[in-house]
């Protein structure tokens, strides 16, 4: 089929593009390098939304792909707009989530003048991008801007589209094509011999375990993995900050693993013969060892199923890898066990986990009712999560009680868990939570952040405000660095240097900005406080005030150790001599 040029300018070209990739809006801060575009924006139908820092787009756009599962789009002004954003784009690359960055650059004709406003952004973002494309001539303006959608779908991370400020005067003649004429985003379930090693393996498990992880998420699979959950009578643990890869009413459901994760999860995988990892790179942050369990042993034979063959055995040994969708692969290899005739009674097995979720449970609660001065954060964490509407999309920061979430978030279906993933910026939950209502306006969206976390991202509540985007933002107040503090704590005898944060109330920054703002010093306010934020569906921040002393175990407990000093003027910080301990 000969498809028809049209005579178009280069905004033209990039602005139908947007529209025929069904791009609903985009994020930034306006730029002259990107004015002639931004022209053409409300009559293509896309909304611009202006945020306060260019990294808060990036962020927005990566919450926005991960509860909708379509490709974000950012753009900035040339040279330090764009630099602003590598912090978000790095983020999104990392927690594997399509993004388009439009960067406009120095004009053509004054590349290597050190012109205003001049970056190599290329060479700023080929590392941090799954690719960093520039556009090397006007004719090319809109075959380039397909190429970064259909890398950012096909590899699953963020990618640069850089073009020369001028090319958006440009005029050329080319053909706005439908996506399907240019990338396929269906993927097959993998190797029939490897699925068919993976079901002789299975049959002859004795202690069968799953992992989800984020590609059962993106996928949709995950009415295929309790399927075959039940079928194989395989308790289910979620990886590492993706609570939503299985529900958490599911008999068989164990929780997350990682930091601060399910005890259950980990005990049960420890114990497990064959461990079916789905949509899981399994990496290596991500299975450290917590509480003193060594849950990835060594001892079990590893299936693993991930769509990109790069994460295959990157961490871990695995018996055997297929690449494929974990939809589809889940579902084809559930087919193949059913043909196999395999029968399965495994009630020991699936009675020692359940047992074992019911004592974590229990652990978690009994923490959480513990007394703080003034509410201890395990509680204010309880609290919140038990005061949760049903199907509320949860965006978390990082940080010490940011992290104690993943004990207790639960969710029943995907694409509801936004959290900060491998690359573990500060300052990501907000942003992220605004850009996944603008993708669930249907849906409650909280945010839950340290105050630390909040410094950086407080200043969006003015975007929030501007668009009318009414998400809730828990920013729970501990007047420090909680993970640092701790890291202090344990490591370094108390001495506390750079973790005290000393801040305003945010509650009333919050009303001075326009916003809906109230104070929490009781964790039984909690939840009125929360029904009440929801309710008035406008942008709210809910500060909940929480016991400093009361912080979860060092976050990087693996990659710290206690300080040695050999020089005279350093000897009285040797831990030697204030710990009787050794690491």
């Amino acid at each position: 089929m000969i498809l028809n040029k049209i005579r178009i300018t280069g905004s033209e070209a990039i602005a139908e593009t947007l529209v025929a990739e069904g791009v609903s809006h985009v994020a930034g801060i306006v730029g002259s390098a990107f004015m002639d575009l931004l022209d053409l924006f409300p009559d293509a139908g896309i909304r611009f939304i202006s945020v306060r820092h260019e990294q808060s787009a990036a962020h927005m756009e990566d919450g926005y792909g991960r509860v909708t599962g379509k490709a974000g789009v950012c753009i900035g002004q040339n040279g330090p707009g764009i630099t602003n954003m590598v912090t978000g784009v790095a983020a999104a690359n990392m927690a594997h989530t399509p993004l388009v960055v439009i960067a406009p650059s120095a004009m053509s004709t004054a590349v290597g003048w050190n012109s205003f406003q001049e970056c190599d952004q290329v060479s700023v973002f080929q590392a941090i991008t799954k690719k960093a494309i520039r556009v090397p001539h006007p004719s090319r303006i809109a075959e380039c801007l397909r190429t970064a959608f259909r890398v950012a779908y096909a590899e699953r991370g963020a990618v640069l589209y850089d073009i020369p400020r001028d090319y958006f005067y440009a005029e050329l003649e080319d053909v706005i094509m439908e996506p399907r004429r240019y990338r396929v985003d269906k993927r097959g379930p993998g190797s029939s011999q490897l699925l068919d090693e993976a079901v002789s393996i299975l049959k002859d498990a004795k202690k069968p375990a799953i992992i989800a992880g984020r590609g059962v998420v993106d996928s949709d699979a995950i009415p295929e993995v309790i399927e075959l959950a039940e079928y194989l009578e395989a308790p289910v643990a979620c990886s590492y900050l993706h609570n939503d890869a299985f529900p958490a009413s599911h008999p068989l459901w164990m929780g997350p693993i990682g930091y601060m994760g399910s005890k259950a999860a980990m005990l049960t995988l420890a114990e497990a013969d064959v461990i079916l990892a789905i949509g899981t790179r399994l990496s290596a942050f991500g299975t450290v060892p917590q509480y003193g369990i060594r849950y990835i042993t060594g001892e079990a034979k590893i299936i693993q199923i991930d769509i990109n063959p790069l994460n295959i055995g990157q961490v871990h040994p695995i018996e055997l890898g297929i690449i494929g969708d974990a939809k589809e692969t889940t579902r084809e290899l559930l087919v193949r066990l059913k043909r196999s005739g395999m029968k399965v009674k495994r009630d020991s097995w699936i009675k020692t986990a359940i047992e074992r979720r019911r004592e974590w449970e229990k652990e978690i609660y009994e923490m959480a009712m513990a007394e703080g001065k003034p509410i201890n954060p395990y509680r204010a964490v309880y609290e919140l999560v038990n005061s949760l509407p049903k199907g509320a999309v949860v965006a978390t920061d990082v940080g010490n009680v940011a992290s104690i979430a993943n004990s207790y978030l639960k969710f029943d279906d995907g694409r509801k868990h936004i959290a900060a993933c491998t690359f573990g910026n500060t300052g990501f939950a907000y942003p992220a939570a605004l850009g996944a209502k603008l993708g669930r306006p249907d849906l409650p969206v909280v945010a839950i952040i340290g105050d630390g976390a909040w410094g950086m991202s407080l200043h969006e509540v003015s975007t929030a405000v501007e668009h009318n985007i009414p998400v809730i933002a828990c920013v729970f107040n501990n007047q420090c660095w909680g993970a640092e503090k701790r890291n202090q704590m344990d490591f370094y005898n108390s001495r506390f240097i750079g973790v005290e944060i000393k801040g305003p109330s945010f509650a009333e920054v919050a009303r001075v900005m326009g916003a809906h703002g109230v104070r929490v010093e009781n964790a039984g306010e909690i939840r009125s406080a929360l029904e009440e934020a929801i309710e008035l569906n406008k942008p709210s921040v809910i500060e909940i005030m929480v016991d400093p002393e009361q912080l979860a175990p060092p976050f990087r407990r693996d990659a710290l150790r206690y300080p040695r000093r050999y020089l005279q003027k350093y000897r009285h910080l040797d831990y030697e001599h204030w710990v009787s301990r050794v690491d």
